[in-house]
C-alpha cells in the first residue's frame, strides 16, 4: 500500500564538480537506503546506488553507510553531524516504534500537549496534521501562511503554522513546522520537520529514533 508523500525531496543525478564539504548520515534503512544531509542542506533520501548532490550512496548498514564523492570512498558513521550542530548530550533521548502488519510505523504522540496518532511518513518534507485535528488541539491554522503542496493525488491547499511542541516518547522538540490539511489527509504524517532532528535506525521491524539535538 502506498503512503501519501507530500513535497517528495527529489535526488539530483548530476555530480557536484568539487568533493562535499560534510556529508552527515540522519537515517538508516539497511540494506537498502539512507538519509543523508549533504552539506548542511536538507535531508535527502537516497537508495543504495543511487546519486544524491554527486555523493553516490554504496552500502548502508546498521549504524553506517559507505558512499563515493568524486571517485573517493568513505564510511560516514549515524551521529556525525554537518558543522553547526550542537553536540550531542551523554544520553539521549531515544524511542523505539514497531511496524504494523503492512510495515508501516504508527506512533502515538502528543501535539501541543495534546493526544495525536502519528504515521511516520520520511516523504513529508514537515509534520502534517488534518484539520480535525487541529481543531481539537485548539491550534487556529488559518492564521498561518496559506500553502500549495504537491501530493500523489495532485496539488492540495494547507496552513504552514509552527507547533509548540511535538512528543514521541521521550523525545520532545519545540517549533516544529507543520501543514494543517482541511482535505485529502485522513492520518497525520510525522515528517522531516520532526525527523531531521533525530537519528532514524531501522532494524527490520523496529524503527529507533534518537534525538540529535
Amino acid at each position: 500500500m502506498k503512503v501519501l508523500h507530500f513535497i517528495v525531496i527529489l535526488l539530483a543525478s548530476a555530480a557536484l564538480p568539487a568533493l562535499a564539504a560534510e556529508v552527515s548520515l540522519v537515517g538508516v534503512f539497511p540494506p537498502k537506503a539512507a538519509v543523508l544531509v549533504i552539506d548542511g542542506g536538507q535531508p535527502k533520501s537516497v537508495r543504495v546506488g543511487s546519486r544524491a548532490s554527486g555523493v553516490l550512496l554504496i552500502a548502508v548498514e546498521r549504524d553506517r553507510a559507505v558512499i563515493e564523492v568524486d571517485g573517493v570512498r568513505r564510511t560516514v558513521r549515524l551521529g556525525l553531524h554537518h558543522p553547526g550542530a550542537p553536540a550531542a548530550s551523554p544520553a539521549r533521548q531515544s524511542v523505539a516504534l514497531a511496524a504494523d502488519p503492512r510495515g508501516h510505523f504508527v506512533t502515538e504522540g502528543l501535539v501541543n500537549g495534546g493526544p495525536v496518532r502519528f504515521l511516520v511518513d520520511t516523504g513529508a518534507s514537515v509534520v502534517a496534521l488534518p484539520a480535525g485535528d487541529a481543531h481539537r488541539l485548539g491550534i487556529d491554522y488559518r492564521k498561518g501562511r496559506p500553502i500549495v503542496m504537491q501530493t500523489a493525488n495532485g496539488p492540495t491547499y494547507a496552513y504552514l503554522v509552527t507547533l509548540d511542541t511535538v512528543r514521541i516518547g521521550g523525545i520532545e522538540l519545540h517549533n516544529v513546522e507543520a501543514a494543517i490539511h482541511e482535505q485529502g489527509l485522513g492520518t497525520a504524517l510525522l515528517g522531516m520537520s520532526f525527523l531531521t532532528r533525530v537519528e532514524m535506525r531501522n532494524e527490520g521491524q523496529t524503527m529507533t529514533l534518537t534525538r540529535r539535538y
